[in-house]
């Protein structure tokens, strides 16, 4: 069965969504504290260290490949690249986000004389690691998909 790679992640997009909503209304919580979990700085940051990283290590084409792996034909070179890729994805997301919450650990010690700063400091340092899973969330199966088209290429070679 040919698996299409943005159902895949339109899949895991609804799961995650659902997980969310579920854990809001589970957690004795309204649907208006969903707004505690919004903080665009926090995701540009991410994605400001992310793509133009990318973009500097040139594997930016190559991780937009990914996202037609299964659709498009490509050869083991371009797969493996796609692969690496996706590699440097998910470790540039990490670094991005321990680099910001290490900032916001010091915007944090430095505002300790102030006590009711800390609540919303600790909030986007959190949300910070909140936001790099989820973007591994995604960028895992991306990996799992080229390295599967990968073998497969591999195993036709053998025959």
């Amino acid at each position: 069965m040919k698996k299409n790679i943005r159902l895949v992640l339109l899949g895991e997009l609804i799961l995650v969504i659902a997980v969310f909503v579920i854990t809001i209304i589970f957690s004795g919580k309204d649907l208006s504290s969903i707004t505690w979990f919004i903080d665009p700085v926090s995701l540009l940051l991410i994605l400001l260290i992310l793509i133009p990283g990318m973009i500097i290590m040139g594997v930016w084409k190559d991780f937009t490949k990914s996202f037609s792996v299964g659709l498009k034909q490509y050869s083991l070179l371009e797969l493996k690249n796609i692969i690496g890729a996706v590699d440097v994805a998910q470790k540039l997301t990490l670094f991005a986000a321990l680099f910001a919450i290490l900032i916001s650990g010091i915007l944090i010690l430095g505002t300790l004389s102030d006590p009711a700063k800390l609540g919303p400091y600790m909030a986007v340092c959190l949300l910070v690691g909140v936001y790099a899973v989820v973007v591994e969330f995604f960028l895992l199966p991306l990996k799992i998909n080229a390295e599967r088209k990968m073998n497969k290429e591999m195993d036709f070679d053998n025959e």
